[in-house]
Protein backbone atom coordinates (compact mmCIF):
# COMPACT_ATOMS: atom_id res chain seq x y z
CA UNK A 1 0.00 0.00 0.00
CA UNK A 2 1.59 3.43 -1.09
CA UNK A 3 1.73 6.39 1.50
CA UNK A 4 -1.35 7.67 -0.45
CA UNK A 5 -3.55 5.24 -0.18
CA UNK A 6 -5.79 4.40 3.17
CA UNK A 7 -7.63 1.99 4.57
CA UNK A 8 -11.27 3.49 4.88
CA UNK A 9 -12.78 1.89 8.33
CA UNK A 10 -16.69 2.22 8.25
CA UNK A 11 -17.99 3.94 11.25
CA UNK A 12 -20.01 2.12 13.85
CA UNK A 13 -23.44 2.57 14.31
CA UNK A 14 -24.58 4.76 16.88
CA UNK A 15 -26.81 3.92 19.45
CA UNK A 16 -28.95 6.89 21.76
CA UNK A 17 -29.19 5.16 25.42
CA UNK A 18 -31.06 6.58 28.54
CA UNK A 19 -28.50 8.12 31.25
CA UNK A 20 -30.41 8.34 33.69
CA UNK A 21 -33.70 6.77 35.39
CA UNK A 22 -35.86 3.58 35.44
CA UNK A 23 -34.55 2.01 32.40
CA UNK A 24 -30.79 2.65 32.59
CA UNK A 25 -29.92 -0.82 34.20
CA UNK A 26 -32.87 -2.67 32.28
CA UNK A 27 -31.33 -1.74 29.50
CA UNK A 28 -28.03 -2.34 30.14
CA UNK A 29 -28.68 -5.60 31.39
CA UNK A 30 -30.56 -6.58 28.15
CA UNK A 31 -27.49 -5.70 26.10
CA UNK A 32 -24.70 -7.09 28.23
CA UNK A 33 -27.05 -10.20 27.48
CA UNK A 34 -27.42 -10.11 24.08
CA UNK A 35 -23.34 -9.90 24.28
CA UNK A 36 -22.91 -5.89 24.00
CA UNK A 37 -21.66 -4.68 27.37
CA UNK A 38 -21.35 -1.08 27.77
CA UNK A 39 -17.43 -0.36 27.68
CA UNK A 40 -16.98 3.47 29.31
CA UNK A 41 -13.84 5.54 30.37
CA UNK A 42 -16.11 6.43 33.57
CA UNK A 43 -19.15 6.72 35.00
CA UNK A 44 -20.50 9.99 33.80
CA UNK A 45 -18.76 9.73 30.48
CA UNK A 46 -21.01 10.58 27.33
CA UNK A 47 -19.84 8.39 24.87
CA UNK A 48 -18.70 4.45 25.35
CA UNK A 49 -18.21 1.42 23.24
CA UNK A 50 -20.87 -0.98 22.89
CA UNK A 51 -19.55 -4.71 22.90
CA UNK A 52 -17.00 -2.99 20.08
CA UNK A 53 -19.73 -3.56 17.74
CA UNK A 54 -21.83 -0.12 18.06
CA UNK A 55 -21.02 3.60 19.67
CA UNK A 56 -23.45 4.11 22.76
CA UNK A 57 -24.26 7.58 23.17
CA UNK A 58 -25.51 8.72 26.99
CA UNK A 59 -29.03 11.44 26.53
CA UNK A 60 -32.20 11.65 28.57
CA UNK A 61 -34.59 9.46 27.62
CA UNK A 62 -36.60 11.68 26.58
CA UNK A 63 -34.20 13.46 24.06
CA UNK A 64 -33.46 10.09 22.42
CA UNK A 65 -36.60 10.30 19.74
CA UNK A 66 -34.97 13.98 18.63
CA UNK A 67 -31.16 12.21 18.76
CA UNK A 68 -32.70 9.70 16.32
CA UNK A 69 -35.01 11.90 13.82
CA UNK A 70 -32.13 14.05 13.76
CA UNK A 71 -29.56 11.61 12.37
CA UNK A 72 -27.38 12.04 15.48
CA UNK A 73 -27.81 8.64 16.55
CA UNK A 74 -29.13 5.65 14.43
CA UNK A 75 -31.15 4.15 16.46
CA UNK A 76 -32.00 4.55 20.27
CA UNK A 77 -33.97 2.69 22.92
CA UNK A 78 -36.31 4.84 25.05
CA UNK A 79 -39.89 4.52 26.40
CA UNK A 80 -42.56 4.50 23.68
CA UNK A 81 -44.13 7.25 25.68
CA UNK A 82 -41.40 9.75 24.79
CA UNK A 83 -41.52 8.51 21.20
CA UNK A 84 -45.18 9.08 20.96
CA UNK A 85 -44.94 12.35 22.90
CA UNK A 86 -42.16 13.91 20.80
CA UNK A 87 -43.98 13.54 17.74
CA UNK A 88 -41.53 12.45 15.73
CA UNK A 89 -41.78 9.90 12.89
CA UNK A 90 -39.97 6.67 13.98
CA UNK A 91 -40.18 2.72 13.97
CA UNK A 92 -40.34 0.53 16.45
CA UNK A 93 -37.93 -2.24 15.92
CA UNK A 94 -37.93 -4.65 18.86
CA UNK A 95 -40.30 -3.85 21.78
CA UNK A 96 -38.45 -4.98 24.71
CA UNK A 97 -41.06 -5.47 27.12
CA UNK A 98 -39.49 -3.68 29.96
CA UNK A 99 -40.23 -0.53 31.72
CA UNK A 100 -44.26 -0.85 31.13
CA UNK A 101 -46.51 1.56 31.96
CA UNK A 102 -49.24 3.46 31.25
CA UNK A 103 -50.35 7.05 30.46
CA UNK A 104 -53.72 7.52 32.03
CA UNK A 105 -55.78 10.55 32.47
CA UNK A 106 -56.68 11.02 36.39
CA UNK A 107 -58.98 12.93 38.40
CA UNK A 108 -59.51 13.48 42.39
CA UNK A 109 -62.65 11.18 43.91
CA UNK A 110 -65.86 13.31 44.36
CA UNK A 111 -69.55 12.67 44.65
CA UNK A 112 -70.74 10.16 41.49
CA UNK A 113 -68.47 7.66 39.40
CA UNK A 114 -65.88 9.73 38.55
CA UNK A 115 -65.01 9.42 34.44
CA UNK A 116 -63.89 10.99 31.09
CA UNK A 117 -67.14 12.51 30.84
CA UNK A 118 -67.28 14.09 34.08
CA UNK A 119 -64.59 16.17 33.29
CA UNK A 120 -65.86 19.39 32.09
CA UNK A 121 -64.86 21.83 29.42
CA UNK A 122 -62.44 23.92 30.39
CA UNK A 123 -60.82 21.82 32.95
CA UNK A 124 -57.00 22.00 33.78
CA UNK A 125 -55.46 19.16 33.21
CA UNK A 126 -51.65 18.95 34.68
CA UNK A 127 -49.21 16.77 32.77
CA UNK A 128 -45.30 16.57 31.52
CA UNK A 129 -46.76 14.98 27.82
CA UNK A 130 -48.93 18.26 26.78
CA UNK A 131 -48.75 17.25 22.73
CA UNK A 132 -50.15 13.89 23.57
CA UNK A 133 -52.70 15.09 26.62
CA UNK A 134 -54.17 17.82 24.01
CA UNK A 135 -54.35 15.35 21.07
CA UNK A 136 -56.52 13.11 22.99
CA UNK A 137 -58.69 15.32 24.30
CA UNK A 138 -59.24 17.31 21.13
CA UNK A 139 -60.04 13.69 19.18
CA UNK A 140 -62.88 13.24 21.58
CA UNK A 141 -64.32 16.88 20.68
CA UNK A 142 -63.15 18.10 24.47
CA UNK A 143 -62.02 21.30 25.46
CA UNK A 144 -59.55 21.22 28.61
CA UNK A 145 -56.08 23.69 29.67
CA UNK A 146 -53.46 21.78 29.77
CA UNK A 147 -51.32 22.64 32.05
CA UNK A 148 -47.14 21.53 31.21
CA UNK A 149 -45.00 20.25 34.43
CA UNK A 150 -42.11 18.74 34.77
CA UNK A 151 -43.26 16.03 37.28
CA UNK A 152 -44.63 15.01 40.50
CA UNK A 153 -48.58 15.69 38.62
CA UNK A 154 -50.38 13.42 40.87
CA UNK A 155 -49.80 16.53 43.52
CA UNK A 156 -51.53 19.17 41.10
CA UNK A 157 -55.04 18.54 42.11
CA UNK A 158 -54.44 19.05 45.71
CA UNK A 159 -52.62 22.25 45.41
CA UNK A 160 -55.30 23.85 43.09
CA UNK A 161 -52.60 24.12 40.03
CA UNK A 162 -55.07 21.63 37.84
CA UNK A 163 -58.53 19.87 38.61
CA UNK A 164 -57.39 16.33 36.71
CA UNK A 165 -53.75 15.17 35.70
CA UNK A 166 -52.82 13.37 32.71
CA UNK A 167 -49.67 10.99 33.89
CA UNK A 168 -47.47 7.56 33.61
CA UNK A 169 -48.67 4.45 35.95
CA UNK A 170 -47.73 1.18 36.38
CA UNK A 171 -49.59 -0.15 39.09
CA UNK A 172 -51.70 2.74 39.78
CA UNK A 173 -50.95 2.78 44.06
CA UNK A 174 -49.44 6.35 43.59
CA UNK A 175 -52.41 7.55 42.44
CA UNK A 176 -54.80 6.31 44.82
CA UNK A 177 -52.49 7.60 47.72
CA UNK A 178 -52.88 10.83 46.46
CA UNK A 179 -56.64 10.56 46.29
CA UNK A 180 -56.60 10.06 42.53
CA UNK A 181 -58.67 8.01 40.33
CA UNK A 182 -57.92 6.52 36.68
CA UNK A 183 -60.74 7.28 34.09
CA UNK A 184 -58.77 6.63 30.65
CA UNK A 185 -55.44 5.56 29.34
CA UNK A 186 -54.09 7.31 26.67
CA UNK A 187 -51.39 4.93 25.67
CA UNK A 188 -49.09 1.63 26.75
CA UNK A 189 -45.72 1.94 26.64
CA UNK A 190 -42.49 0.05 27.19
CA UNK A 191 -38.75 0.68 26.09
CA UNK A 192 -38.46 0.03 22.21
CA UNK A 193 -35.56 -0.48 19.82
CA UNK A 194 -36.43 2.64 17.28
CA UNK A 195 -34.83 3.66 14.09
CA UNK A 196 -35.61 6.09 11.64
CA UNK A 197 -37.78 5.04 8.70
CA UNK A 198 -35.68 2.88 6.55
CA UNK A 199 -35.49 4.35 3.41
CA UNK A 200 -33.73 7.30 5.29
CA UNK A 201 -30.77 4.64 6.42
CA UNK A 202 -27.78 3.78 5.25
CA UNK A 203 -28.33 0.39 4.37
CA UNK A 204 -24.84 -0.69 6.13
CA UNK A 205 -26.54 1.04 8.67
CA UNK A 206 -29.76 -0.58 8.53
CA UNK A 207 -28.46 -4.30 8.72
CA UNK A 208 -26.49 -3.14 11.70
CA UNK A 209 -29.67 -2.29 13.29
CA UNK A 210 -31.12 -4.92 12.61
CA UNK A 211 -28.68 -7.33 13.76
CA UNK A 212 -29.15 -5.29 17.07
CA UNK A 213 -32.89 -5.86 17.28
CA UNK A 214 -32.30 -9.60 16.35
CA UNK A 215 -30.09 -9.75 19.40
CA UNK A 216 -32.32 -7.88 21.53
CA UNK A 217 -35.41 -9.86 20.68
CA UNK A 218 -33.85 -13.23 21.43
CA UNK A 219 -32.75 -11.79 25.10
CA UNK A 220 -36.73 -10.88 25.39
CA UNK A 221 -37.31 -14.50 24.16
CA UNK A 222 -35.56 -16.04 26.80
CA UNK A 223 -36.88 -13.85 29.74
CA UNK A 224 -39.16 -16.11 31.58
CA UNK A 225 -37.49 -19.21 29.83
CA UNK A 226 -35.59 -21.77 31.75
CA UNK A 227 -33.57 -24.97 29.65
CA UNK A 228 -34.04 -28.06 31.73
CA UNK A 229 -32.39 -31.63 30.81
CA UNK A 230 -32.94 -34.94 32.56
CA UNK A 231 -32.42 -38.82 32.03
CA UNK A 232 -35.25 -40.28 31.24
CA UNK A 233 -36.34 -44.00 31.67
CA UNK A 234 -37.28 -44.44 27.87
CA UNK A 235 -40.38 -46.46 28.83
CA UNK A 236 -41.79 -43.01 30.38
CA UNK A 237 -40.94 -40.85 26.82
CA UNK A 238 -44.55 -40.71 26.81
CA UNK A 239 -45.21 -39.17 29.50
CA UNK A 240 -42.37 -37.07 29.70
CA UNK A 241 -43.71 -35.46 26.35
CA UNK A 242 -47.11 -34.44 28.34
CA UNK A 243 -44.97 -32.80 30.85
CA UNK A 244 -42.52 -31.16 28.53
CA UNK A 245 -44.57 -29.97 25.45
CA UNK A 246 -41.04 -27.38 24.81
CA UNK A 247 -41.19 -24.47 22.13
CA UNK A 248 -41.74 -27.99 19.29
CA UNK A 249 -41.66 -30.94 22.20
CA UNK A 250 -38.24 -32.60 23.80
CA UNK A 251 -35.66 -32.56 22.53
CA UNK A 252 -34.63 -36.70 22.97
CA UNK A 253 -31.15 -38.26 22.74
CA UNK A 254 -29.92 -41.61 22.74
CA UNK A 255 -26.82 -40.91 25.67
CA UNK A 256 -25.94 -45.10 25.35
CA UNK A 257 -27.38 -45.82 21.95
CA UNK A 258 -30.63 -47.03 20.72
CA UNK A 259 -31.26 -50.23 23.26
CA UNK A 260 -30.20 -48.38 26.45
CA UNK A 261 -32.93 -48.20 28.77
CA UNK A 262 -32.46 -44.28 29.69
CA UNK A 263 -32.19 -41.38 27.17
CA UNK A 264 -31.79 -37.70 27.78
CA UNK A 265 -34.51 -35.05 27.13
CA UNK A 266 -33.75 -31.17 26.88
CA UNK A 267 -36.33 -28.70 26.87
CA UNK A 268 -37.38 -25.10 26.88
CA UNK A 269 -39.88 -24.60 29.99
CA UNK A 270 -41.90 -21.59 30.95
CA UNK A 271 -39.60 -20.43 35.13
CA UNK A 272 -43.17 -20.43 36.34
CA UNK A 273 -43.83 -23.89 35.89
CA UNK A 274 -40.28 -25.20 36.51
CA UNK A 275 -41.46 -26.31 40.57
CA UNK A 276 -44.73 -28.63 39.05
CA UNK A 277 -42.59 -29.53 36.45
CA UNK A 278 -39.93 -31.41 38.13
CA UNK A 279 -42.28 -33.00 40.53
CA UNK A 280 -43.54 -34.42 37.69
CA UNK A 281 -40.66 -35.68 36.31
CA UNK A 282 -39.63 -37.05 39.34
CA UNK A 283 -42.92 -39.12 40.44
CA UNK A 284 -42.57 -40.44 36.65
CA UNK A 285 -38.89 -41.91 37.20
CA UNK A 286 -36.70 -39.05 35.65
CA UNK A 287 -33.15 -38.46 37.16
CA UNK A 288 -30.54 -36.17 36.76
CA UNK A 289 -32.67 -33.39 36.27
CA UNK A 290 -31.04 -30.05 35.80
CA UNK A 291 -32.06 -26.55 35.16
CA UNK A 292 -30.62 -23.53 34.12
CA UNK A 293 -31.00 -19.75 32.94
CA UNK A 294 -31.04 -18.85 29.05
CA UNK A 295 -29.70 -15.63 28.09
CA UNK A 296 -30.72 -15.65 24.24
CA UNK A 297 -33.57 -17.71 22.85
CA UNK A 298 -33.21 -17.39 18.75
CA UNK A 299 -36.25 -19.81 17.30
Amino acid sequence: MSKNESTVVPSRARIALPNKGRLVEDVRSALADAGLEVRASNDRALVASLGGEFSALFVRAQDIPEFVADGAADAGITGWDCVAESGRALDSVVDLGMGRCRLVVAMRLREGEPSLESIPDGARVATAFPRMTREFFEARGRSVQVVPVSGAAEVAPHLGIADTIVDLVSTGSTLRVNGLTEVATVLESSARLVTRPRASLDPAVAAAVDELGMALESVVRARGQRYLMANVPRRALDAVREVLPGISGPTVVDVGGSSSEVVAVHAVVPQAQIYRIVARLKAIGCEGILVTRIERLVP
